[in-house]
Parts: structure tokens; C-alpha cells; sequence
């Protein structure tokens, strides 16, 4: 018996020397860029914002090495259980669910707010990782194979639509897609479907709410209206603009400082960083976030079977397009949306859910020479 145990412990820390430890050294590199963040968007003081969620990054991060070291094959066994289940709390979110800010997407635990949303999004990635892990290419070309990945996509979209979260309903439409190019659908497939999505604009215009309506059109002409619906987008441009070069200087930052950007802590946290620290500081956490991709990436090709393939490359596609769109959102690229900077903005679900998907992609690394049977 006590062999057993010794072999255990020699095998969990055998896992834990496999990990990858630059991918993890990136990860705190940039989540201490966000806790400074943090510190300095209340005004130079760790709470109410930056002492909480660093208590949530210790958490995050035990949950990602726990998730990393335990065998890949306990993940692809778990993974409709996980999915169902992240769909039940969708359903749980309709009926019971915490309303902040006109939206009903949150499950108020006390300690924390989850988002059941965020989390349905590596439910997802799991589901279609599993679902096509041993499928020929042959499979993979015919229309009746994809109908199950459709509906693995379209259930938790039509679920997360009634919240209303089209940002997030869009993200998990674009990551499915993703997977379901990387496995080899026909190309003429996702053609259509852009043409398609194009022609139906006007008649999905009719269904947009009030205020989806009217981010559009800020979008479009966002001094129509700068005192209202551009306000947020208006604020962010003169912060990253004021920065300049060298930026303004720690906890210097006129428009945080003066409560001008709103949501700093959170959708505009790039735009305080920004300003604080410039161009340079910019720079820096955007070649920080873009070697993370480079390592997920990376442990994705070297995986030797395709449930791990498919599982880092849909978590690593899910994390740029977060970083992506915040980052084109806070500088006027597209449309204002609720979405997150992963690692950086405060929040208690966005972190559990960014570190659990770190920790599933190493997982992928650590155990890339298994071979997972269906």
C-alpha cells in the first residue's frame, strides 16, 4: 500500500515537472499587470478590486495545476456531463438567476457571482473536441456528421441569446465554427454561412434590443451622441490617445483618476493601462498575451491525438478572440460589448474560467503522447 502511494506522489510530480512552466510565467506576467490595474483604478489602494482578485488568481491557479496534472482521459470521460451540466445552469440562470445591469446572466453564490456563460464556453470546446477526436476526414465532409456539433453549438446560443448576451452567443458561435474548420468541414459550408449571416442582417436587426441597436450605431458615428450611448467609447479614445508614447505615469492617469473612463476596472482596463504607461506599456501586454497564444498554439500541434489537438486549439482560439475583440472594442474597431481582457479585467468567473482553460490546455501538453480511446 505504501508503494502505491509513493508511486502516486512520484507520478503527480513527474506531471508537475512536465508542465509548462513558461506558459505558466506568462500567465502571472500578465496577471500582475492586471492587479496593478487594478490598484490603480481605486485610486491607489488594493481594494475594493485588487486584493479580491488576487485571492482569485491563487484559487484559479491551484484549480489550473489540478486540472493540468489529472490524466486527459478523465476529461474526455467527463466532458458530456460537464457540457449538460453547463447547460442546466443555463436553464437554472432563466429561472433564478441574479439580474445585474438589465441582464439576467449571473448565479449569485454569495462568495461569487458566476457566470455560467463563461464556463459553457470550454464546455463547448470539450463537447466538439470529444466529437470529432477519432472521426475520419471522410465523416468529417458529410452534412449529417455536423448536425450533432450544430446543435452542441446552438443549444447553450440560444440559451445565453434570452439573457440578453449577443457578445457572448457570437463568441461561442465563432470558437464552434473554428473547430469545426480545424476538423475539416467543407470550405463551401462556412461560405454559405457568411453569405447567409450577411442577407439575414436586416431582418436580425428587427430582433436586436434597444441598446444592441444603439451600440451599432454608435459604432458608426460615435459623436451622435458622446454625452450618452458614445460616452463610454468617446472616453476610451481620449485616454489611449492622452498616453501618448511614455503614458502619463503610474497612478497619474487624468481620465481613471477623474472617473471620466467608465468601467475601468473591468471592459476598459487596457485603456487606464494605456494611459498610464503609454504605447510602451501597450506593447508590452500585448507581446505578453501574444506569446501566450504562441505557447497554446504550440502544445496544439505537438498534442498525438485529436481530442487534445482540438481541445487546445479551441481554448487558445477562445482566449485570442477575447483579447481580440476587447482590445479592438476599447479602441473603436467594433461595436461596444461586454467582453472581458482575460487575466487582466476584475472578475471573479472570467479568471476561474481563463485559468480553468489554461490548465486544460496544458493538461493536453502534459499528456500529449496518451492515446485516448473512444
Amino acid at each position: 500500500m505504501s508503494q502505491m502511494f509513493i508511486q502516486s506522489d512520484h507520478n503527480i510530480f513527474r506531471k508537475l515537472l512536465l508542465l509548462n512552466w513558461g506558459l505558466v510565467a506568462l500567465i502571472m506576467a500578465v496577471t500582475s499587470i492586471g492587479l496593478i490595474a487594478l490598484y490603480s483604478a481605486a485610486g491607489g489602494n488594493v481594494d475594493p478590486w485588487a486584493s479580491r482578485q488576487f485571492v482569485r488568481f491563487c484559487i484559479g491557479l491551484t484549480v489550473m495545476v489540478c486540472v493540468a496534472v489529472i490524466d486527459i482521459k478523465f476529461w474526455y470521460k467527463l466532458t458530456w456531463l460537464i457540457y449538460f451540466g453547463g447547460l442546466g445552469l443555463l436553464v437554472f440562470v432563466e429561472i433564478k438567476g441574479h439580474v445585474g445591469m438589465g441582464a439576467q446572466r449571473w448565479i449569485d453564490l454569495g462568495f461569487i457571482k458566476l457566470q455560467p456563460s463563461e464556463l459553457m464556453k470550454i464546455a463547448v470546446v470539450l463537447a466538439l473536441a470529444r466529437h470529432f477526436h477519432g472521426a475520419s476526414l471522410g465523416q468529417v465532409k458529410r452534412i449529417t456528421f455536423l448536425i450533432i456539433p450544430a446543435m452542441i453549438i446552438l443549444a447553450p446560443v440560444a440559451l445565453v441569446l434570452l439573457q440578453p448576451d449577443l457578445g457572448t452567443s457570437l463568441m461561442i458561435i465563432m470558437v464552434g465554427a473554428g473547430i469545426v474548420f480545424m476538423a475539416g468541414a467543407p470550405v463551401w459550408l462556412f461560405i454559405g454561412g457568411i453569405i447567409a449571416t450577411g442577407l439575414s442582417i436586416p431582418v436580425a436587426w428587427q430582433f436586436l434590443h434597444e441598446y444592441q441597436k444603439k451600440r451599432v450605431m454608435t459604432f458608426l458615428n460615435p459623436e451622435s451622441d458622446p454625452l450618452g450611448a458614445g460616452y463610454h467609447i468617446t472616453q476610451s479614445k481620449i485616454a489611449l490617445g492622452s498616453g501618448g508614447i511614455e503614458g502619463k505615469g503610474f497612478l497619474q492617469g487624468t481620465q481613471s483618476r477623474l472617473n471620466f473612463l467608465p468601467e475601468k476596472q473591468t471592459d476598459f482596463i487596457f485603456t487606464l493601462w494605456a494611459e498610464e504607461w503609454g504605447l510602451f506599456g501597450g506593447l508590452l501586454l500585448l507581446g505578453l498575451l501574444a506569446m501566450i497564444f504562441g505557447y497554446c498554439f504550440r502544445i496544439a500541434f505537438r498534442c498525438k491525438h485529436n481530442f487534445g489537438r482540438y481541445l487546445a486549439l479551441g481554448l487558445s482560439l477562445n482566449f485570442s478572440l477575447y483579447v481580440f475583440i476587447n482590445i479592438s472594442m476599447v479602441m473603436g474597431l467594433i461595436p461596444v460589448v461586454g467582453a472581458p481582457l482575460p487575466l487582466v479585467s476584475y472578475g471573479g468567473t472570467s479568471m476561474l474560467a481563463a485559468l480553468s482553460g489554461f490548465g486544460l490546455i496544458m493538461c493536453c501538453h502534459v499528456h500529449r503522447h496518451s492515446k485516448v480511446t473512444r
